[in-house]
């Protein structure tokens, strides 16, 4: 089920990035192991944490030499093996990218963090917020005059982190069944980050992006673009850029067409958007839905975490999913033939140690003294 069936990976518990592109790997139906702690704590399994879905979990010490070799054995018959320590951390441990491919030459080594592996500032710590500020990213997000807006943390975090490591994966995993050979993949959520500025940079390279926050045509700055409060104090959001999508909006908003023309002369945008902004208030958000959604305006509304999955768009394409009483996004991208499922939600730490170790060719006596031992946590 899924694309990635029969792909074997190694995940090196640990917490939001590293997790989602564990999810990622094992929604496109990837087998993936997460090795956590014996003692819990980071990167622990909760049920409803959506992060975790989707794999089995062991429990190994990392701080024993047993407990090391448990994972370098594991190494041996796997695809992939990832990790986000700081940079010679899973060398210290014993589990870097030389002993691990020493064990299986073929092995992706996957390694994500947020300054990248090298570089002065690769040893200190920080967070997406950090990560985002010293690509330019977060200085372009915000409101004119106020202070740059953290998105969350989508841009380091999960879309240059997890997702740049999730792609480097796969695409080191193609060229290994060409050449036979492994190779360890460097993502850094800086270098992801600013991967994700390549259209701005377009702009600023043509002479058409000015620097100061909410003065660009995707930043805020447009009446055409943007979002607006609605008469109930909802929001709706708008992106007519487009000239034939402008008209309509025009058109639907009964907006004065002689006055509303000069859509791209920038001087003019603070006063448009000014009224604008008090037309949009004339209704309620569901009002406005009802004259602009499913029309070429670009419009939606501006939903909520728990408003989303009732939308009727998102129902029919079943986007929001239900496993165990836990609504979660379901997996995405997806496939004409190969289609991704659900099968479990996150699993408790150590619960399918025994199984896991098992499946790959340890005994039960070996296991049994392993456990004895205080190197695994087998529930």
């Amino acid at each position: 089920m899924g694309p990635l069936a029969g792909i074997k990976v190694i995940e090196i518990a640990g917490i939001g990035p590293g997790p989602f592109c564990g999810m990622m790997l094992a929604d496109m139906g990837a087998e993936v192991i997460r090795v956590d702690r014996t003692g819990g704590g980071l990167g622990s399994a909760i049920p409803n944490d959506i992060l975790g879905r989707g794999r089995r979990s062991i429990a190994v010490n990392l701080k024993s030499q047993e407990g090391v070799d448990v994972v370098l054995r594991l190494c041996e018959k796997a695809d992939v093996i990832f990790e986000g320590f700081r940079p010679g951390v899973a060398e210290r441990l014993g589990i870097g990218p030389e002993h691990c491919l020493a064990r299986n030459p073929k092995l992706v080594y996957g390694r994500m963090t947020g300054w990248g592996q090298d570089g002065p500032m690769a040893n200190a710590a920080g967070h997406d917020i950090n990560y985002i500020a010293l690509t330019g990213a977060l200085h372009a997000i915000g409101r004119k005059n106020e202070r740059p807006v953290p998105p969350l943390n989508l841009v380091g975090d999960f879309g240059g982190g997890a997702m740049y490591l999730a792609f480097g994966l796969v695409c080191a995993l193609l060229e290994a069944q060409k050449s036979g050979r492994g190779q360890v993949v460097d993502a850094a959520m800086v270098d992801g980050a600013a991967s994700l500025m390549s259209m701005f940079w377009t702009f600023k390279n043509m002479g058409m992006f000015v620097e100061d926050r909410e003065s660009n045509m995707l930043d805020g700055a447009t009446h055409f673009y943007d979002t607006y409060e609605t008469k109930d104090g909802k929001y709706i959001s708008l992106g007519s850029i487009e000239p034939q999508f402008y008209r309509l909006l025009i058109e639907k908003a009964e907006l004065d067409p002689a006055r509303f023309a000069p859509q791209m002369v920038t001087s003019k945008w603070p006063e448009l958007k000014a009224e604008l902004s008090e037309v949009f208030k004339s209704k309620t958000r569901d009002e406005w839905c009802a004259i602009m959604e499913g029309t070429d305006v670009c419009f939606a509304p501006v939903l909520s975490l728990s408003e989303a999955p009732n939308h009727p768009h998102m129902k029919a394409r079943k986007t929001f999913v239900e496993l165990d009483g836990i609504t979660q996004p379901a997996p995405a991208p997806r496939f004409s033939r190969t289609a991704p499922q659900l099968t479990v939600n996150a699993r408790k730490v150590g619960q399918d140690t025994a199984a896991v170790l098992k499946d790959f060719g340890f005994d039960a006596a070996e296991i049994e003294t392993l456990k004895t031992q205080n190197v695994i946590l087998a529930n």
